[in-house]
C-alpha cells in the first residue's frame, strides 16, 4: 500500500493468511479484525485451538459452565499478546455503531455509543458484536445466562500505524469482509477453507506471490 493511497478500513473483515506467510502461529490462519485505524489493527486468531474446551477453562476459573452445550467448544489461540487473559467476542447489545469515516445522519450523536452490557468491552463499529476482556462476560455465562452466542480467545494480534498496510502491500493476507457465521457455526478446521471461499477461492488456487488488498 504506497503512502499515497486512501486508507482502508478492515474493522469487520477476515484476514487470510497467504501461503507465504511462514510462522507457526499465524499460517494458515483467519483473523477477525474487531478495529483498525491509521493507527492501528487489533484481532483475534480465529481457526487456531489452544489446547483446551470452554468446560475446562471454566473449571479452571472455578466457575460453573451454565451452558452445557458449550463445554467442548474450543477455546481459540487468539495471538501471541497477552496469552494468560481471556478475549471474548459476542453479540452485542443495543443498534450497531457506524463504521468510521460512514456518513452520520445523527452528527450530534458523533462519538457516542449504546451502553454495553459489561465492564470492559470494544463495540465492533458498524455490528451487533463486541469484545469483551472483563470477567462479567464469564460470570454471566456462568449461570446460563449471557450472550447468546460467543467466542473466546487467549490472547490477541495487533498491527502498529502502518504495520498492518505495509503487511498487505507485502502480499501476506488476502482480505473479504467478515461473515458471522463462520466465527460461531463453522468448526474450526473448515475454517480456512471457508473464508477463502467467501473470495470464490481453494486453497490450491493461492501462490505465494498474488494477495489481494
Amino acid at each position: 500500500m504506497s503512502s499515497d493511497s486512501a486508507p482502508i478500513n478492515l474493522t469487520h473483515h477476515f484476514l487470510i493468511a497467504m501461503p507465504g506467510l511462514n510462522d507457526e502461529l499465524f499460517g494458515r490462519s483467519v483473523v477477525y479484525v474487531c478495529e483498525h485505524s491509521p493507527q492501528g489493527a487489533l484481532g483475534l486468531i480465529i481457526n487456531k485451538p489452544a489446547g483446551v474446551t470452554l468446560g475446562e477453562l471454566f473449571e479452571r476459573l472455578e466457575l460453573p459452565l451454565g451452558r452445557p452445550d458449550w463445554a467442548d467448544m474450543p477455546v481459540l489461540r487468539g495471538g501471541p499478546l497477552q496469552t494468560e487473559r481471556g478475549f471474548v467476542l459476542h453479540e452485542a447489545i443495543g443498534e450497531p455503531v457506524p463504521l468510521a469515516g460512514a456518513a452520520d445522519d445523527d452528527a450530534g450523536q458523533e462519538g457516542t455509543a449504546p451502553p454495553t452490557a459489561y465492564a470492559s468491552t470494544l463495540r465492533v463499529a458498524g455490528t451487533r458484536l463486541e469484545l469483551t476482556t472483563s470477567r462479567d462476560v464469564l460470570e454471566a455465562v456462568s449461570v446460563g445466562a449471557g450472550p447468546r452466542q460467543m467466542l473466546l480467545a487467549l490472547g490477541y494480534s495487533s498491527w502498529g500505524e502502518g504495520q498492518l498496510e505495509s503487511e498487505l502491500g507485502d502480499n501476506a493476507w488476502l482480505t473479504v469482509p467478515a461473515d458471522e457465521s463462520l466465527l460461531f457455526d463453522v468448526p474450526l478446521a473448515q475454517r480456512y477453507e471457508r473464508a477463502l471461499a467467501l473470495l470464490g477461492l481453494q486453497p490450491w488456487m493461492l501462490t505465494p506471490n498474488a494477495g489481494r488488498a
